[in-house]
């Protein structure tokens, strides 16, 4: 019997993705549940779990395709983790593992304490790990923001 699959998952592209593979297994503690190679042993397609989430580490694939060791650093997007374990733990693991922590773990206005790193060929990944129950109302007032919807 097969795995479920995530409902959702990000992609993400590497120039080298197997180093990606190690350095992900490293800092987060992901696991390397599918890995496609070609008969070089290039890799072709892979895919890590983390909790019921999933993410695909794959070769920049076309010239919209890139890692941000490519073009000059630039992100489009970022991916959140959000753990159980000792924040601030997970961020030394992280920056064992050669991520650059951009940000420490600071605690948020909504709840979580957060960090954010940038991995060995750039992309941007915050973590989170949710530290104390904070309502809406508890929110807007320290914030003076209006809030629609919440978890």
């Amino acid at each position: 019997m097969s795995t479920p699959r995530a409902p959702l998952a990000s992609a993400i592209c590497y120039r080298d993705p197997k180093a990606a593979l190690k350095f992900l297994e490293a800092a987060f503690d992901f696991e390397l549940v599918m890995l496609i190679e070609d008969g070089e042993g290039n890799l072709v397609h892979s895919e890590m779990r983390y909790g019921d989430g999933v993410v695909m580490v794959g070769n920049e694939w076309s010239e919209d395709h890139k890692s941000p060791v490519s073009i000059g650093g630039k992100n489009t997007q970022s991916v959140h983790i959000h753990v159980e374990t000792d924040i601030d733990a997970h961020c030394a693991k992280a920056r064992a593992a050669g991520f650059e922590i951009l940000m420490e773990p600071e605690t948020q206005f909504y709840g979580d304490r957060t960090y954010r790193c940038r991995d060995p060929e750039g992309h941007i990944w915050t973590v989170g790990q949710t530290v104390k129950a904070v309502t809406r109302e508890a929110a807007e007032d320290a914030t003076g923001l209006k809030i629609t919807g919440w978890m």
